[in-house]
């Protein structure tokens, strides 16, 4: 009795739990403590962190390949065939694709000018990188920390998986742990580098934009950013396809299901797929905490230039832009947006900046995918 309860207890994963995959597992419970209680990004942090675990049992084989056993053939685990999902680049279009059926550009075409915040917001992307190559990191994984910067989640998967996928998980985490943490990071920002006076400007209405500018805009948009940047199209191409379907006016049935069902079956299987690379040996390293540290300044970075490019175009347009929009050129759509409102409604009441701060938080998602294509010509 006591040898069959000793033999069962060896090959438990009791008996195979090593110190790294017991702290993986107790990062998992705090991720899902800040999916779960502190509601941070909830939607993918909750299946990231369980994914997490799924991976750091130990025995379970879950991220393992197929294998010949004996002669006999042995399916990979459930996380390695999800995975496969990432590895393709299967997952972050699609998941673009519903981000577009769910995205009004109508704020943007309003005020075209509002696209170049969203560029400008985009300069953390290459401070980091500048920054991870200074810390040793080699161009492939210096490309990968960067676009943390972007504050776009699918856009820092999709990358990441192509030019170095062994840093999916840290970058995962990272880029979707500080867009969690965009009203708490930001306000400070706005208000060290906008002076008061200018923080209180209020912007003058949006004009209305037709039925027929919206249509044209993901087709004339695909077309010229795929021809410039071929590299960009999975993701500027399912991102306008999704937006197209919204304002066809012709395919209802189908935006919905991109913007409901699909994006949210997508979500789960593309959380599980990067929880699964955070295994003990790839996660706990120098080079995460490294990660975590160019991944703030990236963040900071991206908020500071949008800021910046704000002041001169409040300059530029004699006092008529609140540079405060600028901050919301990360492509954190809508967090962003609502934290540049809220920020402007403190210092005036009588301060609606919510759809004026859209439009450059849209355009950031275009300035993401269409860094992400640059990096990964250059770098893949």
């Amino acid at each position: 009795m006591l040898k069959n309860l000793e033999a069962l207890l060896m090959t438990s994963g009791l008996a195979g739990m090593t110190l790294g995959q017991g702290l993986m597992i107790l990062v998992s419970f705090c991720l899902m403590y800040l999916a779960i209680v502190k509601k941070y990004e909830p939607l993918l942090l909750l299946p990231i962190a369980f994914g997490a675990l799924l991976t750091n049992l130990p025995l379970a084989g879950l991220m393992d390949g197929p294998s010949m056993v004996n002669g006999k053939f042995q399916p990979g685990g459930l996380l390695y065939y999800l995975y496969q999902g990432v590895e393709l680049g299967i997952y972050p279009p699609l998941i673009f694709l519903g981000i577009g059926a769910m995205t009004d550009f109508g704020p943007l075409l309003a005020n075209p000018k509002s696209i170049l915040l969203g560029a400008a917001a985009q300069l953390g992307i290459f401070a980091a990188l500048l920054g991870a190559i200074v810390l040793g990191f080699d161009l492939q994984a210096a490309g990968s920390i960067g676009i943390i910067g972007g504050a776009d989640g699918p856009t820092a998967i999709y990358l990441t998986s192509r030019l170095k996928p062994d840093l999916l998980g840290p970058i995962a985490i990272s880029a979707y742990s500080y867009m969690a943490l965009i009203p708490f990071i930001q306000p400070p920002l706005m208000r060290l580098v906008v002076p008061k006076k200018e923080r209180m400007i209020v912007m003058e209405q949006l004009r209305p934009v037709s039925q027929k500018e919206k249509i044209l805009f993901p087709i004339i948009v695909t077309v010229v950013g795929a021809l410039l940047l071929p590299s960009a199209a999975p993701l500027l191409g399912s991102l306008m396809f999704g937006n197209l379907l919204r304002v066809s006016g012709v395919a209802d049935r189908l935006a919905k299901t991109a913007e409901n069902e699909l994006i949210n079956i997508i979500t789960i299987f593309l959380g599980l797929s990067v929880g699964a690379k955070t295994s003990a040996d790839q996660f706990l390293t120098a080079q995460t905490l490294g990660i975590l540290l160019l991944g703030l300044a990236a963040f900071t970075f991206s908020t500071i230039g949008g800021l910046l490019f704000g002041r001169l175009m409040c300059k530029l347009s004699g006092g008529k832009i609140n540079p405060l929009i600028g901050a919301a050129g990360v492509s954190a759509v809508p967090m962003a947006a609502r934290v540049v409102h809220k920020v402007g409604a403190e210092e005036n009441p009588g301060n609606y900046l919510l759809m004026h701060a859209m439009g450059p938080n849209v355009a950031g998602v275009i300035g993401s995918a269409v860094a992400a294509g640059i990096l990964l010509a250059r770098l893949g």
